[in-house]
């Protein structure tokens, strides 16, 4: 057994993904938010990797009560400092299709109920989401799609919405108009948490069906068809974007901190 290193590099994603790694392990961290799933450590193509379940290992947890504080604190407590996200979502632009893979370039945030940041006082962070998505993860994930043969979107910006329920017809078409071409349910507060502690954060989506009004109807089952069809793919995509993430971070994330602390 190769003896276990800070980790530099997560995946967050959902069930099926712990195949990727070699010689995995799994490890408990404690955070002041509670206990996240545990988190499995092992190697992509070399590299230590953790892999974390964001919905648990049996997929027990919907996305409106998972504990995304707690799980984005543990994965900065084992070392990580960029985290590569696989999320399922629907398509509200019609050019984007079942089966296809998009790295979205920007968020719309229709959450509700949802612990969204780590600075609740008495410290007040303002970070700055220009760009929310790591610049240098979106070029990877991009290249990777690539060399993989899928059809994949350079450019996307993806609506979170609460859950668990899926969005109404008029839903998606305020979102439409509103100029977003994705939406899902988990992207929300992930990328920003991440962001607020300095991690390199980007999202690999995959289109599991059309939005609302678009088909005739949306089921979980669908969902779960179109990302088992896809996991060899993505997998082969995530590999490709381990190997290919440089070791020297040059984003800004690193720095999201400067000048967001409001001085007293």
């Amino acid at each position: 057994m190769r003896q276990r290193r800070e980790v530099k590099i997560a995946i967050i994603g959902g069930t099926g993904l712990e195949g990727l790694l070699e010689a995995p392990e799994r490890v408990r961290v404690g955070t002041p938010y509670g206990l996240p799933p545990e988190i499995a450590i092992g190697y992509v193509a070399g590299k230590q990797v953790a892999m974390l379940p964001r919905h648990g290992w049996e997929h027990e947890a919907p996305p409106h009560k998972l504990n995304y504080r707690a799980n984005i604190w543990a994965l900065k407590a084992l070392g990580v400092e960029r985290v590569i996200a696989t999320n399922a979502t629907g398509a509200i632009n019609p050019s984007f299709k079942p089966g296809e893979l998009a790295v979205p370039h920007d968020i719309m945030d229709f959450t509700k109920g949802r612990p969204t940041t780590f600075y609740d006082g008495p410290e007040v962070i303002h970070i700055d989401v220009t760009e929310p998505f790591c610049p240098e993860l979106r070029a990877v994930l991009i290249r990777a799609a690539r060399s993989r043969g899928a059809v994949v979107h350079e450019k996307a910006v993806v609506a979170c919405t609460e859950g668990p329920r899926f969005e109404t017809p008029a839903e998606i078409r305020a979102m439409r108009m509103l100029g977003c071409d994705l939406v899902g349910m988990t992207i929300v507060p992930e990328a920003f948490l991440a962001r607020e502690l300095e991690m390199c954060y980007a999202s690999l989506c995959f289109i599991s069906n059309m939005a609302a009004g678009m088909q005739d109807r949306l089921t979980a089952d669908e969902v779960i068809e179109v990302a088992s069809r896809l996991q060899d793919i993505i997998k082969g995509v995530l590999v490709e974007a381990v190997r290919e993430v440089p070791e020297e971070r040059k984003c800004p994330c690193a720095r999201a901190l400067e000048g967001a602390r409001v001085r007293k």
